[in-house]
C-alpha cells in the first residue's frame, strides 16, 4: 500500500489522453486561443435517427433497470450488424454483453480472463488504458514495438521472439493511435498462433467502420469459426457513429466468457444506461444510419489526406504513420533536435496553442498523436502553427 490506498492502484496513473483534453479546456475557459487536437472523440453531433430513438425511449418510460446483459433489441441488431459487415457469417446475440462504454467492455474482458502470474502482450504504440487495466488485473502488460517499417504493427515473429509464454494479446484494429490497419493475412496469422498457443486475444476494433480502404477493416469475424474460440471482440458505437457520450459499448465473446463477463458486470455496473441503448440499437440496426456514417468517413478521409500532404510538403524529413483507418497522425519528433514528444507537446500548446498527445502516453516518446477529429479550418490553423513550430525546433 501506498499512502494508505490500495496496492490495486499501485501501477495507476491518470489517463493521459484525458489529461491533455483537460488542460485544453482549462487555457480556453482562461481566454487562451487553445486548438485542442488531442480528444479521441468525433467532433459530429449524433445522427438524427439514433438520437429520436434515445430521446422516444424516455419518453415511453423506458428508464428503468434494463437487462444485465443488455437488452435484446441491441444485442439482436448488434448481432446482425456484425454478421452483416462479415459477409453474412453467423453471430449469436445470446454472446454479447452490453456495458458501459466499450473501456468497461475491455475491463470485463480482461478482469474475466486474466490474472495474477498471467502476461499480456499489447502491441506498442497502444491506447493509454490497455496496460492500465491490465495490472489492474494483477495480470503483467508487456509491450511489444512494431517496425516502423510495418506501421508499427508487431508480427507473429515479434509476439513469439518477444513473449513466447503469453496469456493474453490485446489487440487494436484500426490502431489508436497510430491510425495502422492489420490486413486480413496478418490478422489470420495472429488467430493461428494464438490458438496454438491457447493465448486470449482481445481484438478492440471499436475504430472498424472508419476505414479508408474498401469496406469495413479487416476483422477477427471474417476468419472461420475454428479460429474465433478464444477472441473476445469489442465493439461500439461511440466513434464511428459519433456517440461517445451516450457510453455503449459492447463484447462478443464465446459462450462462457460471455456469461462470465456478464456475471462480474451484475456486481460492477449492471445494466448500461437504458435509453442509450435503444439509441445504439437504432444506430447499428437502421440501415439510413449507413449514410451519416459513410458522410463522416469521407470527411475524416479528406482531413487525413490534408494533414499527410501538408506533413509531406512543409515537413518532409519527419517520420509517421500513413493512417489507413481511425481518425489519428502519429509523427515522430526526434528528428527535430534532442526532444521529447513530452516536450515537444509542451512547448507547442504553451507557445502556439495546439494541444497534441506525447507518445509517452503510448509506450514511445518519440512519437506525438494528432486527432484529425476536430473542424476543418481548426485543422488548417493548426497545422500552420505546427509547421512553423517544427521549422524553427529544426534551425
Amino acid at each position: 500500500m501506498t499512502d494508505g490506498l490500495s496496492a490495486n492502484l499501485q501501477h495507476l496513473e491518470t489517463s493521459a489522453t484525458i489529461a491533455i483534453s483537460a488542460e485544453a479546456k482549462r487555457r480556453k475557459a482562461a481566454g487562451e486561443d487553445v486548438i485542442d487536437l488531442g480528444a479521441g472523440e468525433p467532433d459530429f453531433p449524433t445522427p438524427q435517427i439514433p438520437a429520436e430513438a434515445g430521446l422516444r425511449a424516455i419518453k415511453d418510460g423506458k428508464t428503468h433497470y434494463p437487462a444485465n446483459e443488455g437488452i435484446l433489441e441491441l444485442r439482436s441488431a448488434a448481432a446482425t450488424h456484425l454478421s452483416l459487415l462479415s459477409g453474412g457469417r453467423p453471430v449469436n446475440a445470446d454472446h454479447i454483453v452490453v456495458s458501459s462504454g466499450s473501456k468497461q467492455s475491455l475491463f470485463n474482458a480482461c478482469f474475466t480472463l486474466f490474472g495474477p502470474g498471467d502476461v499480456v502482450a499489447i502491441p506498442s504504440p497502444a491506447w493509454v488504458s490497455y496496460p492500465q487495466i491490465v495490472h489492474l488485473c494483477r495480470a503483467r502488460p508487456v509491450m511489444i514495438a512494431g517496425d516502423p517499417e510495418w506501421s508499427l504493427k508487431p508480427s507473429v515473429k515479434d509476439l513469439e521472439r518477444m513473449l513466447p509464454g503469453a496469456s493474453g494479446l490485446i489487440l487494436c484494429s484500426p490502431c489508436n493511435p497510430t491510425g495502422a490497419v492489420y490486413t486480413h493475412a496478418e490478422i489470420r496469422a495472429i488467430a493461428q498462433w494464438a490458438q496454438a498457443r491457447k493465448v486470449w486475444v482481445i481484438a478492440d476494433e471499436i475504430y472498424r467502420r472508419i476505414h479508408y480502404g474498401t469496406g469495413p477493416a479487416p476483422s477477427f469475424l471474417d476468419l472461420p469459426d475454428d479460429l474465433l474460440e478464444r477472441i473476445v471482440l469489442i465493439y461500439g458505437v461511440s466513434k464511428a457513429y459519433a456517440m461517445t457520450g451516450w457510453r455503449i459499448g459492447l463484447a462478443l465473446a464465446p459462450a462462457r466468457v460471455a456469461k462470465a463477463m456478464a456475471a462480474l458486470q451484475s456486481h460492477t455496473t449492471t445494466g448500461a444506461n437504458h435509453p442509450a441503448q435503444f439509441a445504439a440499437a437504432a444506430a447499428l440496426g437502421d440501415e439510413r444510419v449507413e449514410q451519416d456514417v459513410a458522410r463522416m468517413v469521407a470527411e475524416f478521409r479528406r482531413r487525413r489526406d490534408m494533414v499527410v500532404a501538408r506533413f509531406r510538403q512543409d515537413l518532409p524529413g519527419v517520420e509517421f504513420v500513413e493512417p489507413t483507418g481511425a481518425f489519428y497522425f502519429f509523427f515522430r519528433v526526434d528528428s527535430f533536435g534532442r526532444i521529447t514528444g513530452t516536450d515537444f507537446c509542451t512547448r507547442l500548446i504553451t507557445q502556439t496553442g495546439v494541444a497534441l498527445v506525447p507518445g509517452a502516453a503510448f509506450g514511445d516518446d518519440r512519437w506525438v498523436r494528432l486527432s484529425y477529429a476536430a473542424a476543418t479550418a481548426d485543422i488548417t490553423k493548426a497545422l500552420d502553427r505546427i509547421v512553423n513550430f517544427a521549422k524553427k525546433l529544426g534551425d
